[in-house]
């Protein structure tokens, strides 16, 4: 009898939370709200991009002469290039000096700056 009971209540209870469940739903799936305006997309958000570009004064590094200079602020680094379109090496800020490197990747010079020179 206590079996049977038991499994009575439990149906009872299985079937009350299924039915509240389904109403639920029901009332969560109405009708689009229309005052809500829609988000917009990815690429109208990229058309609106407006970041402030990172420039960098790099007077006090050595550049070689012909060569032509491309800026990296983002990595405080001066690519070389010969007339050719040949890369000649880098030049790249560390602490309080400048490190020079030739196309190979190998550091030949290291430039000493002054308290406040680059800053």
């Amino acid at each position: 009898m206590r079996g049977t009971q038991w499994r009575m209540w439990s149906a009872a209870a299985l079937v009350g939370g299924m039915l509240t469940g389904v109403s639920t739903g029901a009332l969560a799936q109405g009708a689009p709200d229309e005052e809500k305006a829609a988000a917009p997309d990815m690429h109208e958000l990229a058309s609106r991009f407006n970041a402030t570009r990172v420039k960098k004064d790099y007077s006090y590094i050595h550049r070689p002469p012909g060569d032509k200079v491309v800026e990296q602020p983002d990595m405080d680094r001066l690519l070389f290039w010969t007339k050719g379109g040949q890369p000649d090496g880098y030049a790249q800020r560390r602490g309080d000096s400048v490190i020079y490197y030739d196309a190979g990747g190998q550091a030949v010079r290291v430039q000493r700056l002054a308290p406040g020179e680059g800053d």
